[in-house]
């Protein structure tokens, strides 16, 4: 009960900040990021968008990948409008497609850019049942499979620059406090909706593809602080977000309900303030593998916290970016091998 009610009046944590701080409030503590190249997934509206006007506005450096060029290129008009300096490339990328991320990365690494940041923000919550290209069901793939491999490919870059420069570089996964929904046997949840729409629950999807962002985060720290790299991966929950409220309601009852749901909700600068903070606040050099909401460090679920889930995990994405992914998902493919 407490911790709602500091929620709710925006109570600052022991970082300073709290649920009622703003991405601009947040980044005071770092306002140049000239030095700073960024890419922000997802960067075409809501949270990604106020992300990248708030990392713009501190001279970072942008590259903004989108499935919609004209969307991104709308996004980097806007921004420029506002901070007519800003640096921003926009590319194609659709996380849903491993030949688009590996198409995306290329076309990154050609750039000769410095990489210091990687933010995974974009998501999606498939209302309907879909399977991808790659034969993975739609919202794993996006949320979570897609920025798997995009992680794993520019993160020699990242463990370059970060080398060259001396600057920490930073990963930011856009995780949720839904991750705490899911539980279960993920990849034979993931099999079944990955072959069939009968089990599929989009809500139990949307948890599953956050808990493996949250699992992603612990298995890369500890991969990172075994290498000794000078790069940092952490997590967080933005919160829920006012725009996103969408409903069919009747009567006073709803209503009610309705009217102190939202109080828990957010404003847009609210909700990307936790990214921004994990993205640049000098306080966290050298904090990795921790899962931050309201700006604070806070704990993720149970299963969250488990490294040989995260372990499991890991090992399973490995299969599934650089194979058929029946080998994985299929139990009758599994046997004939």
């Amino acid at each position: 009960m407490l911790d709602t009610v500091k929620y709710l009046i925006g109570s600052p944590g022991a970082s300073g900040y709290g649920s009622k701080s703003t991405a601009e409030q947040v980044t005071d503590a770092s306002p140049d990021l000239r030095h700073i190249t960024a890419i922000i997934t997802g960067a075409t509206s809501g949270i990604g968008a106020e992300t990248a006007r708030v990392l713009a506005k501190r001279g970072a450096k942008l590259v903004l990948p989108a499935r919609s060029l004209k969307a991104a290129e709308d996004a980097k008009a806007r921004i420029l409008s506002e901070f007519p300096g800003s640096e921003i490339i926009v590319m194609a990328l659709d996380l849903s497609s491993l030949a688009s991320v590996r198409s995306f990365a290329s076309e990154f690494e050609s750039l000769r850019l410095p990489f210091n940041l990687l933010v995974n923000n974009a998501g999606k919550f498939a209302h309907e049942h879909a399977i991808s290209e790659d034969g993975i069901e739609m919202t794993f793939a996006t949320n979570y499979l897609g920025h798997f491999l995009l992680t794993k490919l520019l993160l020699n870059t990242m463990i370059e620059t970060a080398a060259a420069s001396g600057v920490q570089g930073r990963i930011v996964n856009v995780s949720s406090a839904i991750h705490g929904w899911f539980s279960g046997d993920m990849i034979r949840y993931l099999g079944e909706i990955s072959r069939s729409g009968s089990q599929y629950d989009e809500t139990r999807a949307y948890a599953l593809s956050k808990l493996a962002n949250v699992l992603h985060t612990k298995e890369l720290a500890r991969r990172l602080k075994e290498t000794e790299a000078n790069v940092t991966v952490n997590c967080v929950h933005p919160g829920i977000v006012k725009t996103r409220l969408t409903r069919e309601r009747e009567g006073l009852a709803t209503d009610l309900v309705f009217l102190f749901a939202s109080k828990l909700l957010k404003t847009i600068p609210q909700a990307s303030a936790t990214t921004c903070y994990v993205a640049t606040h000098p306080r966290l050099v050298g904090v990795s593998g921790k899962y931050f909401a309201d700006c604070n460090e806070t704990s993720p679920s149970k299963m969250g916290s488990n490294l040989s889930e995260a372990a499991g995990l890991w090992s399973a994405s490995e299969i599934m970016v650089s194979k058929d992914s029946s080998a994985i998902l299929d139990p009758s493919h599994q046997l004939e091998h």
